[in-house]
């Protein structure tokens, strides 16, 4: 059961309703975590906004999906992974491609790069040095990338925490958190 209510569509009002019914729109359904987030009309905002502004990026959305799937295995959120895992299928991953992804791994040496980074983003706590981006460069990353993955993480940093902190119910079907290895 979530440590904060879950807001319902049909009775919120102004801003909050207005972002609920963009989501519904998007998924058909308001999944849990928009449910929680929208206790805040500002912290619901951002999340969608950034969704949004990701959502056209340079990485697209197979790869933004793997950075998610990489991060929320790290931080063992059940939710996010559930999520992404789903989101991700829907852009086209296999689901090797998806269960390699939580690990940080994948077939492609240049994905496998990015997703490396992302988890080192997340274990050093933003705390990378120059060769770790030349590193990115050196397989044909560009800033723009470099940035995006930045930003993605941080997104999802909050996403992770809003669900894990919250304890909000997983409303996709479930995946097995993974161990590196």
């Amino acid at each position: 059961m979530s440590f904060v209510p879950l807001v319902d569509r049909e009775s919120a009002t102004g801003t909050v309703k207005d972002q609920l019914d963009r989501v519904h729109a998007a998924f058909g359904t308001v999944p849990a975590m928009f449910r929680a987030v929208a206790n805040s009309p500002a912290a619901l905002t951002s999340m969608w906004a950034s969704f949004g502004a990701f959502s056209g990026g340079a990485l697209g959305p197979a790869l933004s999906e793997q950075i998610a799937v990489a991060v929320a295995n790290r931080n063992s959120c059940e939710y996010c992974l559930a999520a992404h895992t789903a989101l991700g299928r829907k852009a086209g991953l296999s689901r090797a491609a998806l269960e390699a992804a939580q690990t940080g791994r994948s077939d492609d040496p240049r994905t496998a790069a990015l997703l490396g980074f992302a988890l080192k983003l997340v274990e050093e706590r933003g705390q990378v040095t120059a060769e770790d981006v030349q590193a990115l460069r050196d397989q044909g990353w560009s800033d723009e990338h470099i940035v995006e993955v930045i930003g993605q993480v941080a997104l999802n940093l909050f996403t992770n925490y809003l669900n894990v902190a919250l304890a909000v119910p997983v409303d996709f079907p479930m995946v097995s958190l993974r161990r590196a290895g």
